[in-house]
């Protein structure tokens, strides 16, 4: 799970304990993600199943694709597709995947890097792994998160993120014992490289076997862990066991504690973990397959718009 790592985690800013006063943020539910297929076939997670859309407000759902080995001629990815009303948010952590949509944006995204697409007022998008690693086959590990828009920024001008590995804010616990890779918004002053419509963080954290890691966490925003792999607890005082697969849903707090179990399996010799959190819209949802909009009416128009064209056309249409 290479995404992007540090040799000497004493050489980074480190991620201050809890003040005095301050309080853990206490585990309401931890679920299980089913597993199941998306695009042209390739192996999902849905992160977010059984969690109720209030506890995840600003997000709507989140895949994590992989973890899969694939054979030559295997690689799997998308057909061109709308959406309209969200922003998807896609994080490689190993391999490589090639975006395009219908209004220009789109590139490479490989070891690290997030594409982060705001499709606002409406878009056509195709995601697939590139040629050489069809041909080739090799490991394929990712995340997409679909993160809403208010109501204002709904029909937004589409715009496209490239975010590279290297531009990701590197910060380590108080201890050194955990690696955090800070994509969008801010932790303990460090920004992340992700602008965003609705106030929000997003974080990789990886914690070594029997580290803990205690993060500060914006008040006024909820908060989500999800296990991408190992095993370890999360919460505090009363802590939770999780597992890879596995997202706790926290309560309010000032900050999010995060321990590593001290025997981690072979294939998984560390806690790695993405932390979420943001500050919710509380507006209505209605949302049918690509559209997630306010009103059952406006997704009634976001077919329709889609059927006539207005999306755009396929790139080399």
């Amino acid at each position: 799970m290479p995404a992007i790592t540090v040799d000497d985690l004493t050489v980074l800013p480190r991620v201050s304990g809890p003040g005095l006063g301050d309080q853990p943020r206490p585990v309401w539910q931890v679920t299980t993600a089913p597993q199941g297929y998306e695009g042209e076939g390739f192996p999902v997670r849905r992160a977010f199943a059984g969690v109720d859309l209030r506890h995840l407000d600003p997000f709507i759902m989140m895949d994590q694709m992989g973890e899969v080995e694939y054979a030559p001629g295997e690689p799997k990815g998308t057909s061109w597709h709308p959406h309209r009303g969200f922003e998807t948010v896609t994080y490689i952590i190993d391999g490589t995947f090639d975006h395009q949509d219908s209004h220009g944006g789109g590139g490479t995204i490989t070891n690290g890097d997030t594409q982060w697409m705001t499709a606002g007022s409406g878009l056509l998008h195709i995601e697939a792994p590139p040629e050489s690693l069809v041909a080739s086959g090799g490991l394929f590990h990712g995340l997409q998160l679909w993160v809403n828009l208010p109501r204002e920024a709904k029909l937004t001008t589409p715009r496209y993120q490239d975010l590279r590995s290297g531009e990701v804010a590197l910060l380590a616990s108080e201890d050194a014992g955990a690696l955090v890779r800070v994509i969008a918004g801010e932790v303990a002053g460090h920004a992340g490289p992700g602008m965003t419509h609705t106030p929000m963080t997003m974080i990789h954290a990886t914690v070594e076997p029997g580290a803990r890691l205690d993060l500060p966490w914006n008040v006024d925003h909820n908060a989500l862990v999800y296990v991408l792999a190992g095993a370890g607890t999360v919460g505090s005082p009363e802590s939770a066991a999780v597992r890879m697969g596995q997202t706790a849903v926290l309560g309010a707090g000032d900050y999010i504690t995060i321990t590593a179990d001290e025997r981690q399996e072979t294939r998984a010799p560390k806690l790695e973990v993405v932390v979420l959190g943001g500050r919710p819209i509380r507006e209505p949802i209605a949302w049918a397959g690509p559209f997630v909009m306010n009103t059952r009416q406006e997704v009634i128009d976001a077919y329709e718009d889609f059927q006539k064209g207005r999306f755009g056309l396929p790139a080399g249409a």
